[in-house]
């Protein structure tokens, strides 16, 4: 080492300590990329990015030769370090034991914890440029990592080690997408996030949720007199009209009202037959059925409409196609006035909203930001019958997380309007 000047030495282990930290920058940044954002990159055509996903499919190879040339680096910089303190300060115990705690100190400083944190939070800008010096590092060095890896498998196999499996599985649950979505931040715009989480929603939501309540579907009763469902078709808001004979829950079949209109127009006696006639089967679904399964059967039948039944065959309520859509994207359709569904409500200036008692509990949390519980009753005439057990009285109030409800009008045995006032927590 006397040959050497110590300029050269001192450079030299410099040079060292750079490589140590750029291999120990460049694990953490290849580690921490984000690899979804890395793919799309990639399929966008970025040399880099690909250069980068080649690497992360052999992060195997990777690692091994990150950790090779780490190791001998470090081994060579400890080297020359006790070296130059042997040169400078003799063969002594205490010189090796110092300089060797110095190189320790040195190399945790500059060569692991600083090069780590910065590729922790730099992982993109770091690890697409190194890409290029690592793959053909990864070439060059084949014999070597292949020599290695022998004796590695051979270790993992004694502990039974399945190293055919990847080591990563980058696969997303549901869960682990919306986090992704809600944690998007300024990345996606408020409304696309909002249709995201709605759809991540869809299971976990049933029918029950989305109907129109049996006791708000307009329905038309082929035993009534001809002139009454002349009347009702000349005046019914929907095209599309469930029909029962006699009562509700014996429906025959559901009307096209633009078939009916055309019929209507013709200068003719009318019978119920005439009617009956341009009557297509009614399409039932279970009141426990989720959304999403039923979005995928109108799509496999070929229905728009579909009538809820429960475990007895009595009908419940009323869902469309709309409905779903609504659920998902919000709403954007016309509806029938009067509907509280369809209804805008907000707090006013003072905590407080109106609301009719058929007012969906979901619609409530969604625009007062509520925790009314889901788990039972569906509108809030429910949840106010479910906590009284008993048909009240107008003008009793109830709190409910953190909000009072008032009880303002009841009904036919059912609570028509409520007011809320909001309780800051």
């Amino acid at each position: 080492m006397s040959d050497i000047p110590l300029w050269l030495q001192i450079l030299s282990l410099t040079g060292l300590i750079l490589l140590s930290a750029f291999f120990s920058m460049t694990e953490t940044a290849l580690m921490a990329i984000n690899r979804h954002r890395l793919r799309h990159l990639a399929k966008r055509g970025h040399a880099l990015a690909k250069t980068t996903v080649w690497l992360l499919e052999r992060t195997n190879k990777l690692l091994s030769l990150i950790l090779i040339a780490t190791t001998i680096i470090n081994a060579m910089i400890t080297a020359l370090v006790t070296a130059l303190a042997i040169e400078a300060f003799g063969n002594n115990d205490k010189v090796i034991t110092i300089a060797t705690a110095a190189i320790a100190f040195l190399l945790i400083i500059f060569a692991e914890i600083a090069p780590k944190i910065i590729g922790a939070s730099y992982p993109e800008k770091i690890a697409l440029p190194a890409s290029v010096i690592l793959q053909p590092l990864i070439k060059l060095a084949q014999p070597i990592i292949w020599f290695v890896n022998l004796f590695v498998n051979a270790l993992l196999g004694l502990l039974r080690i399945n190293t055919d499996k990847p080591m990563h599985d980058h696969r997303l649950s549901p869960e682990e997408l919306r986090s992704i979505v809600l944690e998007g931040g300024n990345f996606i715009p408020q409304k696309h996030k909002s249709i995201l989480l709605n759809l991540f929603d869809l299971e976990s939501v049933s029918v029950n949720d989305v109907m129109t309540p049996r006791s708000q579907i307009e329905a038309l009763n082929l035993s009534a007199p001809i002139e009454e469902i002349q009347s009702q078709l000349t005046t019914c808001y929907h095209n599309k009209l469930p029909v029962y004979e006699g009562e509700i829950n014996h429906i025959v079949g559901v009307m096209h009202v633009r078939k009916a209109m055309a019929l209507l127009s013709r200068d003719q006696e009318l019978t119920t037959d005439h009617f009956r006639q341009l009557l297509t089967p009614p399409y039932f679904i279970p009141q426990d059925t989720d959304v999403f399964t039923q979005l995928t059967y109108f799509q496999e039948n070929r229905e728009k409409l579909g009538i809820i039944v429960d475990e007895y065959g009595e009908v419940q309520g009323l869902v469309a196609l709309e409905d779903i859509i609504e659920e998902m994207i919000g709403e954007f359709t016309t509806s029938m006035p009067g509907d509280a569904r369809a209804d805008t409500f907000s707090w006013t200036e003072t905590g407080e909203c109106l609301l009719e008692g058929s007012t969906s509990l979901r619609d409530i949390n969604k625009r007062l930001n509520l925790q009314f519980p889901l788990t039972g009753a569906k509108t809030l005439n429910g949840l106010l019958l479910d906590y009284l057990e008993e048909i009240p009285e107008a003008n009793v109030c109830i709190k409910i997380h953190h909000c009072i409800i008032e009880i303002v009008q009841v009904q036919h045995q059912s609570i028509k309007i409520v007011r809320l006032l909001r309780i800051d927590a």
